[in-house]
């Protein structure tokens, strides 16, 4: 695999001193990801566990509508040096629905780009299976458990994660990128490829704010939780409560806000 950072040499201003140092930064690299054959997405990604970013960005976009994925590979039409190693291709042989392409290349801040709403995912997706919510103090032990295991972030401080828990606020597995929605993805593929989807009673640690297209991929792959650091979207919280979602965010310093379900038991 490919380094996934770089050094190169900066100038650190530090107590009055001008020195000149080296840094690592984190590398940045498109990736263009093909289902049976159609370009579906090129989005711009930290490199590494691309199968799992693909699967995870097919699955959570709903375009494998059901189908088993029978072989990943970097560019399914010529060589992978050739592309060097930026172009996926996920292999349903055919089973899946015949793709729209997805013109327009997702930036390392964006997802779906209001190419979903609301009402379109809730005619995709059910409403989440009735488990029992994550008490608070769960969901910040597990956020603070994942933050732990940031590697890419404490070496460059320029990439976001991702990270599956259970109901111990054990941390699964973690994955970072410069994109939210890529960390995410790879969370997901990485699932979907051991064949543990839906991810029922699961929670979903994310390291920055919870946008809607956080909650719809926890929601396409059947987390019971999201716990972000940062704040969530007005649309975010809709669409955790459309879904049965448990959604929390602010969740650092030993603090956190519920915004999904709607209402809680013991309010005062």
């Amino acid at each position: 695999m490919r380094g996934r950072t770089v050094t190169t040499l900066t100038h650190r201003y530090r107590d009055g001193v001008l020195a000149r140092t080296p840094d690592a930064l984190i590398v940045e690299e498109p990736l263009a990801v093909d289902l049976d054959g159609t370009l579906v997405a090129t989005t711009m990604r930290t490199p590494g566990h691309d199968f799992e970013l693909a699967v995870g960005l097919c699955f959570t976009d709903g375009l494998l509508g059901g189908a088993p994925v029978l072989r990943c590979r970097y560019c399914g039409t010529g060589s992978a040096v050739g592309t060097e190693f930026n172009a996926v291709s996920v292999e349903t042989g055919g089973r899946a629905p015949v793709p729209t392409p997805r013109l327009t290349t997702t930036t390392s801040s964006c997802g779906l780009c209001g190419s979903t709403t609301l009402d379109e995912l809730s005619d995709r997706l059910s409403p989440l299976p009735v488990t029992e919510p994550y008490p608070p103090e769960l969901l910040l032990e597990a956020a603070a458990n994942a933050t732990v295991d940031q590697e890419l972030f404490a070496a460059t401080g320029a990439v976001h994660a991702a990270a599956a828990f259970d109901r111990d606020g054990t941390t699964l597995l973690v994955r970072e990128d410069i994109g939210r929605h890529n960390a995410v993805d790879k969370v997901v593929g990485h699932l979907f490829l051991e064949g543990a989807l839906p991810a029922t009673g699961l929670g979903l640690f994310v390291s920055g704010r919870a946008s809607f297209e956080i909650v719809q991929k926890a929601w396409a792959a059947g987390f019971a939780a999201v716990v972000a650091v940062s704040a969530p979207s007005a649309l975010a919280v809709d669409t955790a409560r459309a879904a049965g979602l448990q959604l929390a965010g602010f969740a650092r310093d030993g603090q956190l806000n519920l915004y999904a379900p709607e209402h809680l038991g013991g309010e005062r």
